[in-house]
């Protein structure tokens, strides 16, 4: 199955949502690296681990877990994934819950865009990989401390 659109565009137009007061709000930017892989039947379930770092110069290492469900299907792997946040006053307010909702469809080699939020702190995550997958998934999206 092959993409009508091109990942780096939903990222784009996600960032485009994220809400003014929390971009004016904070000094600090900040972006994750990471790496995830998955599966889904009805339930999806992804684990992976990331480091986040931010523009004063901190970083953590982190877990990361997408646990929802929906009309789901399939198994991917994300070797090379991609997150900014929104303007953050501490890097620990990026610790926590996240909301998601995606609609997604790849096979053999998969590319992923998806925007995430907990209050007024927002990521947009991209990233490519392998793997397949088709459907319809709400959940969350947890990051912790490694």
């Amino acid at each position: 199955m092959r993409r009508l659109y091109h990942p780096m565009m939903l990222v784009a137009c996600a960032l485009l949502v994220v809400p003014a007061t929390a971009a004016a709000g904070g000094k600090l930017k900040c972006s994750l690296s990471f790496q995830m892989s998955g599966w889904s039947v009805f339930y999806k379930e992804s684990s992976g681990t990331g480091t986040i770092r931010c523009s004063n110069g901190q970083s953590m290492a982190v877990k990361l877990r997408a646990k929802g469900g929906g009309l789901t299907v399939g198994k991917s792997t994300i070797d090379d994934g991609h997150g900014e946040f929104s303007s953050v006053v501490s890097i620990n307010e990026l610790l926590g819950t996240y909301v998601s909702a995606e609609a997604h469809a790849g096979a053999v080699e998969s590319a992923k865009a998806q925007v995430v939020t907990k209050g007024e702190v927002s990521l947009a995550l991209s990233g490519t990989g392998t793997g397949w997958d088709l459907g319809v998934a709400l959940g969350n999206f947890t990051i912790s401390r490694r």
